[in-house]
This record gives C-alpha cells, sequence and structure tokens, in this order.
C-alpha cells in the first residue's frame, strides 16, 4: 500500500520561508516523477512544481519561478518543496502526488492528505 505523508506547513509571515516535506511507504520515490500542487479556498487545485525520476529536471509554475525550489532525497524516500520569499497568494492546502509509471504529467495516481500553508501579509 502506498503512503505519501506531507509534513512543513504552518503560518508564516510574508516574505518568509517554509520547507514541506513528502514521505512515502510502499513506493520508492526515486523510480517515480514527482509533483507538488496546491489548492486555496474556492480555487482549482494547481499545479506548483515536478522532479523528473531520472534526470531531476525540475519545473515550476510561473507563479513560483525563482522562489520555490522541489528536490528530493532519495535516501530518506522523501521530496521536498523549500518555499522562500512567500506572499499571501501562496496561502494554500499543499499536496504531493506521483505521476502513473509511463504515463504523462496529467497522470497522477498517489496524493498525500495535504499540508496547510498560511502566509499573513
Amino acid at each position: 500500500q502506498v503512503q505519501l505523508v506531507e509534513s512543513g506547513g504552518g503560518l508564516v509571515q510574508a516574505g518568509g520561508s517554509l520547507r514541506l516535506s513528502c514521505a512515502a511507504s510502499g513506493r520508492t520515490l526515486s523510480n517515480y516523477r514527482m509533483g507538488w500542487f496546491r489548492q486555496a479556498p474556492g480555487k482549482e487545485r494547481e499545479f506548483v512544481a515536478g522532479i523528473r525520476r531520472s534526470t531531476g529536471s525540475t519545473y515550476y509554475a510561473d507563479s513560483v519561478k525563482g522562489r520555490f525550489t522541489i528536490s528530493r532525497d532519495n535516501a530518506k524516500n522523501t521530496v521536498y518543496l523549500q518555499m522562500n520569499s512567500l506572499k499571501p497568494e501562496d496561502t494554500a492546502v499543499y499536496y504531493c502526488a506521483t505521476v502513473v509509471p509511463g504515463g504523462s504529467w496529467t497522470q497522477w495516481d498517489y496524493w498525500g492528505q495535504g499540508t496547510q500553508v498560511t502566509v499573513s501579509s
């Protein structure tokens, strides 16, 4: 059984930083493309960042480019999202997910339960 568990969310002032973690059990994350999403109240879930399995290449939404960094620690079977220069509009529940093996970047199979990030102005 695959489980993804996010942690590291919280309340931070604008301009501050947080690091989110996504720890996995039942799946070796280094074998999968991974991504972070977020969903703000009343809005649709949106893609934030992704990281490739093989090359470690990363991808970001324009809204977070230059401020957020996705990375992975294969030894800990964990993926991270370092968030700097946070803005109130970054407030959302953040989720990690894995891409369906062999699928496209729009096909996600396992999701975590989410962690709340709140940025005060």
